[in-house]
């Protein structure tokens, strides 16, 4: 049985984004045992041109709704990128979560071969779905998930491979 493309994306998606919530409640206990305010590394960066954490965040979500939709050919929810504190990221952790849920496998069928288009203020880029999937939601998701752990990891939260890994499917 080949693999389809709804298990290609939807449970790995899924899988990580359980795992940056564990990793944002760590940040937030580690703040509170060292006795400052989380919310300072909201806005920590790893070089001066890379976006804060609280943006790699946003940018998992925004990466993981995109795809599902985009895959399903549903529209893709807007989130207003207004969050400003980890309570509020973790809900939209959650609100990315429960749309990736609501997906159906069979919504899936044939997004291999689909084309999909998207545009940018300076470039157009269009794919087919597996494309899209292998050489642009992938790699880029899992940029952004590194970078936000790398950014709290460099700051001193106490994390390792297993947080980034997570246990199990």
């Amino acid at each position: 049985m080949s693999l389809s493309m709804y298990q290609a994306s939807v449970p790995v998606l899924l899988h990580a984004l359980k795992n940056l919530s564990a990793i944002l409640d760590k940040a937030v206990l580690h703040a509170e045992k060292q006795q400052f305010a989380a919310e300072v590394l909201l806005q920590a960066r790893l070089a001066p041109d890379m976006f804060p954490f609280i943006r790699q965040v946003q940018v998992v979500s925004d990466t993981a709704k995109g795809c599902g939709a985009r895959l399903a050919g549903v529209e893709i929810p807007s989130f207003a990128d207004s969050e400003t504190s980890f309570a509020e990221l973790q809900q939209r952790l959650a609100k990315t979560v429960s749309f990736l849920q609501g997906l159906q496998p069979a919504q899936f069928d044939g997004s291999d071969s689909r084309e999909i288009v998207l545009k940018f203020p300076h470039q157009t880029m269009t794919f087919s779905g597996q494309d899209y999937l292998q050489y642009f939601v992938l790699p880029n998701f899992y940029f952004h998930l590194t970078t936000a752990y790398d950014i709290l990891r460099h700051n001193g939260v106490p994390l390792g491979k297993g947080d980034y890994l997570g246990g199990g499917g």
